[in-house]
């Protein structure tokens, strides 16, 4: 079935969820992407991405160029701003991740939350209710190695908090279109 990946505008088979990174690599490739190409794949303006790179939320682009990295990260952001202040959204990244400037103390990379997240959404359709989260959730992370103790339970509340978002934005597109036809 086609879908749109998370906090992207890229559509893609959501049976082939568990193959995003495969995707992902094949885009930097070349050696990054340019403001414009992150501005099309995150549907971000391209002043609102200067600004978040401006601010500290993720590290400046190298010779003007995005490494996978940084543009998970704004993917992320991207999930999270339709209903989180970015205040808020910083502050559940930094729960997962210490200070976002610094990548010494991350529990779990950019990437691997942004990868874990789009398997999550894809099961999302096929699960209900809060257990059946929780089975989705052990199950995606059961390859996932703690750098400390407790950092698994710590992604697992992040992805939670993250998929609880990401169905609220389309519930809220839903109703937005269902006025409309008012």
């Amino acid at each position: 079935m086609q879908w749109t990946i998370p906090g992207t505008t890229l559509t893609g088979e959501r049976e082939n969820a568990d193959r995003i990174d495969g995707l992902f690599q094949s885009m930097f490739l070349a050696g990054g992407l340019t403001l414009s190409q992150v501005s099309s794949i995150t549907g971000l303006e391209p002043y609102t991405i200067q600004n978040w790179v401006k601010r500290g939320f993720l590290p400046s682009p190298r010779n003007k160029r995005y490494d996978m990295e940084q543009v998970c990260r704004l993917i992320n952001l991207n999930i999270l701003k339709g209903n989180l202040t970015l205040e808020q959204t910083v502050q559940l990244m930094g729960y997962l991740n210490g200070d976002l400037a610094d990548e010494s103390d991350d529990l779990v990379d950019d990437t691997m939350l942004f990868f874990l997240f789009v398997k999550l959404a894809a099961r999302a359709r096929y699960i209900g209710g809060t257990k059946a989260w929780d089975d989705a959730l052990i199950e995606i992370t059961e390859d996932y190695r703690e750098p400390v103790p407790g950092a698994r339970d710590k992604l697992i509340k992040v992805l939670k908090i993250m998929l609880t978002i990401w169905c609220a934005n389309a519930l809220k597109a839903q109703a937005e279109a269902m006025m409309a036809q008012l």
